[in-house]
């Protein structure tokens, strides 16, 4: 598989510096333009800042690209063209030569053919609501089981189904640490309701926890669910009610599959006046200054 690397990227993996995987879908579909230009340059400025090299993963015109120059960056953020892409589609998107915003499971597979081995991101996908009926199971999951890496997220999207969504983690043996917390976080909230998952409080034990996982010969992920800060958060029970209406808005225009997602976070911005996308942003922030904390410890 080839993959196109920046020259800070390159650098940084021939010199053995500290790399901070980021995903491009967040970019080109979780935020609007130049909302998500901003996010994207702040959260490589926080990388940089801390002598972390930022590695923004995309496909351009069907190639593999780790760590994206200004020009690209724009275009994933401006650009109506560029598809949100999945590990299943990484074929297509090559030989059909897509430009393409990796989602949590691709930027994941990606990141590991490189030996970058943390990643930041908002919220993994999970089991939608209705899951018994649509069988809609996003594929982070089936990543997050296979791909040996921490995964540094506010928990999983509040649009999920979250108590299928843990249960289905734990079947699936993926180890899920709460950072200073133990409830699993819902994106938007602190709180979930979901009681007894593991709390570490600091860096040091998530890369040692996760060290401990490869030398035992433990292939799935290490998920770090560190809640959205208190100042910044929406109240469970204020945006729960705005969730179950989005939701039932997309079940009448029959909205399924990859256009899900998308589709419930912007009716959820309209809904809450732009609430919603602000704290999007500070929570992906948050986890953006976690994972470089981690993989600091671990270079």
């Amino acid at each position: 598989m080839k993959i196109h690397t920046s020259k800070d990227v390159q650098l940084a993996l021939e010199t053995g510096q500290p790399i901070l995987a980021l995903e491009s879908t967040i970019i080109a579909h979780g935020m609007p333009f130049p909302d998500n230009l901003k996010f994207a340059q702040q959260g490589e400025s926080l990388c940089r800042d801390q002598g972390v090299t930022p590695a923004m993963i995309a496909i351009i015109n069907g190639e593999i690209h780790v760590g994206l120059e200004k020009d690209l960056l724009i275009f994933i953020a401006e650009d109506d063209g560029v598809r949100k892409t999945s590990r299943r589609e990484l074929g297509i998107a090559i030989s059909e030569k897509w430009h393409g915003a990796t989602t949590v499971s691709l930027t994941m597979h990606i990141a590991h053919q490189l030996g970058i081995s943390v990643f930041a991101t908002g919220g993994i996908g999970g089991v939608h609501r209705g899951a018994e009926y649509s069988f809609d199971v996003s594929q982070d999951l089936s990543a997050l089981a296979e791909i040996p890496m921490v995964v540094v997220s506010a928990g999983a999207k509040a649009i999920l189904d979250l108590p299928k969504t843990i249960e289905i983690m734990e079947t699936l043996g993926i180890t899920i640490l709460g950072y200073k917390t133990g409830e699993f976080p819902a994106f938007y909230s602190r709180e979930s309701g979901i009681l007894g998952i593991h709390s570490v409080c600091s860096d040091h034990e998530i890369a040692n926890i996760y060290k401990a996982n490869i030398s035992s010969g433990i292939s799935s992920a290490v998920l770090v669910a560190n809640p959205v800060p208190e100042k910044d958060e929406i109240p469970r029970q204020e945006i729960e009610s705005v969730i179950d209406r989005a939701c039932k808005s997309a079940a009448e225009l029959n909205i399924i599959g990859k256009n899900l997602t998308p589709y419930l976070l912007k009716e959820i911005e309209q809904k809450t006046g732009g609430r919603s996308l602000k704290a999007n942003k500070l929570l992906a922030l948050n986890n953006i200054s976690l994972g470089i904390n981690i993989v600091k410890e671990m270079a």
